[in-house]
């Protein structure tokens, strides 16, 4: 007797650890996270194999993204573009060659992967150059950004034909600021001493203060958008390759025929995704939907063209149409809906096999903006993209659970005032209660 008693309470301890996740008791938890926080959530809960619904809240309801934004511009950029990316157009004539810019962001852009095939290709151009950006239509900053992030890395400004990713570098070096590349030097200025250290650029110009702080800074390294004027890209070109470069300010298709026009190409699309979805990169976001719009529209580079085109050819199915209007989530005019989320991943699960989807994305306890967070007990469990601005803060992609089974989620966080690392911890509960259990 004592023996059969001892099973049956082995066998019920193990039915209660492992018992089937239920709506209410997600229902109790995220209604906890409202209460607590006193923000507004919501959240879907999608099951991947039986292509059904497992769980909603405010699933309907309209949030601000952050850089959720990025999964419906890593979905165009699936569409749209191929296996590698398009670096510029050329045409060549008895005596020149004359090149303008598709958007792409990997020109000597240290965070990302750099073969050489562009920077080669130039410099060794046996005809003179010429460079036209007649057919760049877009604003160097988008609609709703804030206009005080000028001097934030993560807000670099869009361009037809980025050089360095549009940054630039000072590196404390042997006790001494210098500048990366030398170019900017010239624009050097020392001010006086503040509280921190920091680099600071003028809004409209490349001329930027180098102050040193009171306290010593853990910052050793600053990186520091480019105001990109009229000529300044060609001057950097020129400057990089060490060779004179001429503009052409007409269109570069005035006097072209598309048989004429080739396209050179740089390197894989796969290594700007990864950068795109694990460091959540706002440069590379904004130039992959000039590039998707040069794709559609050669001769008219702007953001509007590619998010127009996409919504109107792909997204025509979504439960509810997305207020979209740039590539990084920079804007708080993006609004989307957790469900809307959810089926922007499924379609992306449609389009790449797992094996090659999964190594882009940011994974849980292993890489990118979520390495310190949703560790696995041995395996990765969550695989997908954050989204974070202030009061904001969003997570979404594929859930693979302990017992085999891949979902979609949702996860949106808006208008909080506990901090963003507290909102992180009541999801990660969250989440690794739907792994342990469903």
């Amino acid at each position: 007797m004592m023996i059969r008693f001892c099973i049956w309470i082995f066998c019920a301890v193990v039915v209660v650890g492992c018992s089937p996740l239920s709506k209410s008791s997600l229902k109790k938890k995220i209604s906890s996270i409202d209460e607590q926080l006193h923000d507004h959530t919501g959240f879907m809960l999608y099951d991947l194999g039986k292509k059904e619904s497992v769980f909603e809240y405010n699933s309907d309801k309209y949030f601000t993204p952050a850089s959720n934004t990025k999964i419906f511009t890593f979905f165009s950029a699936l569409k749209i573009l191929g296996d590698s990316v398009p670096a510029f157009h050329y045409r060549e004539t008895n005596d020149s060659l004359i090149f303008w810019g598709t958007g792409d962001p990997s020109f000597l852009y240290k965070y990302v992967y750099n073969n050489g095939r562009t920077y080669n290709f130039l410099r060794n151009a046996q005809k003179p150059l010429y460079f036209s950006s007649a057919n760049f239509y877009s604003a160097p900053f988008g609609p709703g950004w804030a206009w005080d992030d000028y001097n934030d890395y993560y807000a670099a400004e869009r361009s037809a034909f980025p050089v360095y990713g549009n940054i630039f570098s000072v590196k404390l070096e042997n006790g001494s600021p210098k500048t990366y590349p030398a170019f900017f030097r010239k624009y050097y200025a020392q001010g006086p001493e503040m509280e921190r250290t920091q680099v600071i650029r003028e809004l409209q110009s490349n001329y930027f203060t180098f102050h040193w702080g009171k306290r010593r800074s853990s910052s050793t390294v600053w990186d520091i958008p480019i105001r990109v004027e009229e000529g300044l890209s060609v001057m950097l070109l020129c400057d990089t390759l060490r060779k004179p470069i001429a503009v052409l300010d007409k269109h570069p298709f005035d006097s072209a025929k598309l048989s004429q026009v080739k396209t050179f190409y740089s390197i894989p699309t796969d290594s700007l995704y990864k950068v795109l979805m694990q460091d959540s990169d706002n440069f590379i976001a904004e130039q992959i939907l000039m590039m998707c719009s040069d794709v559609i529209n050669p001769d008219t580079m702007q953001t509007e063209i590619a998010i127009r085109y996409v919504k109107k050819n792909f997204l025509k199915d979504l439960k509810d149409a997305p207020s979209w209007v740039d590539g990084s989530g920079l804007s708080r005019y993006n609004l989307f809906t957790p469900r809307t989320i959810v089926q922007m991943w499924e379609k992306i699960y449609q389009l790449r096999p797992r094996e090659r989807l999964f190594p882009l994305l940011a994974t849980g306890g292993v890489n990118g903006t979520i390495r310190n967070w949703y560790k696995g007990d041995a395996e990765p469990y969550i695989f997908g993209k954050t989204g974070s601005l202030s009061n904001v803060h969003c997570l979404s992609g594929y859930l693979v659970t302990r017992s085999g089974k891949t979902l979609i989620f949702s996860f949106m966080n808006n208008n909080f005032v506990e901090s963003t690392s507290k909102v992180r911890t009541h999801m990660q509960d969250l989440l690794k209660m739907i792994y342990e259990n469903y």
